[in-house]
């Protein structure tokens, strides 16, 4: 943790190494600051595990890529995330995975699945989309389970923008999985 000038204090990732109850709380970093949830509810797991395996099932058909569930991002010391899924293609996989089994680079997709509350809201809609866009995420998708509605966004021009927001009738595809379509109230 250091203080700047402006007495703001950034966060890194040396710091969350000594967090204690690290397995009921979640503790990210994006550009030094802060955020820490507990454990989610059981609608947001359940959201997250349906479109883990649907993506899961879909990739072992396809070998095109692989999906994880809340796996470590590690962009660098003041960014430092754990999003809900991740997918990445299969030829760059190796390639952006430290020997801690993190990731040192940006996933293919990342899916988000939205906790209650503004700050965390705040967290996925503003801080992480912005984060996102920066590192290279192709695409995102913010889900919300009580609404059962995803939001995607795309890269486009270098930047993450939203091309549309999904109801639960309404079939999910992707050109970043060719063949991938599902309804999405199967994700709930």
């Amino acid at each position: 943790m250091t203080q700047t000038t402006s007495n703001q204090i950034r966060w890194t990732s040396a710091d969350l190494e000594l967090f204690p109850d690290r397995e009921w709380k979640r503790y990210e970093i994006v550009d030094g600051e802060l955020f820490v949830t507990r454990a989610p509810h059981l609608g947001h797991q359940d959201s997250g595990g349906c479109i883990y395996a649907r993506l899961f099932f879909w990739s072992e058909e396809t070998n095109l890529g692989k999906p994880f569930f809340a796996p470590g991002v590690v962009f660098s010391d003041i960014d430092d995330v754990i999003p809900d899924v991740v997918w990445v293609k299969q030829e760059r996989l190796a390639a952006i995975v430290d020997e801690s089994g993190h990731f040192t680079a940006a996933p293919d997709l990342v899916v988000e699945v939205l906790s209650l509350g503004s700050q965390n809201e705040r967290r996925d809609r503003e801080v992480k989309l912005r984060l996102y866009s920066l590192k290279g995420v192709l695409e995102y998708w913010i889900v919300n389970w009580r609404l059962q509605q995803i939001e995607v966004y795309r890269r486009d021009m270098g930047q993450l923008r939203l091309v549309g927001t999904l109801l639960s009738e309404d079939e999910l595809t992707s050109p970043l999985l060719p063949g991938f379509c599902c309804q999405v109230a199967r994700f709930f």
